[in-house]
């Protein structure tokens, strides 16, 4: 199970995990909610470079389509494909099976990101 306390966090609803100079990232349970059911996942291509804030995929729900900001500097060295197979992954597990990409970061790692307690405040939970 996946230390969410561990995590950084973006006020567009994704998710890092930082392992050495790899962060995997995803959305949140609650990004993953207010979408509904997640239906098509567009990812960035395998060795893209991605930069901190910038769009690099959609996410397209039953009931809308919206955009992944990359929360990272880097370029992306992993695709989950289990989520291109299977993109309700996104809804069943979040921020376990259903992480999107891995990327190999550049420059300075996860500057200007929340910690859970400020995410949670964000999204109008409790901690």
């Amino acid at each position: 199970m996946t230390d969410l306390n561990a995590l950084k966090y973006t006020a567009e609803h994704e998710w890092v995990a930082l392992d050495g100079d790899v962060a995997t990232i995803g959305i949140t349970d609650y990004a993953a909610e207010q979408l509904g059911d997640v239906v098509y996942v567009d990812l960035p291509a395998d060795n893209a470079t991605v930069t901190a804030g910038q769009v690099m995929g959609e996410i397209e729900s039953t009931k809308s389509v919206s955009e992944l900001y990359s929360p990272v500097d880097g370029e992306v060295i992993a695709l989950n494909g289990e989520v291109d197979a299977d993109p309700s992954l996104v809804n069943q597990d979040p921020f376990g099976q259903g992480w999107l990409v891995r990327v190999q970061l550049s420059g300075q790692p996860l500057t200007g990101l929340m910690d859970r307690a400020a995410y949670v405040a964000l999204t109008g939970g409790e901690a």
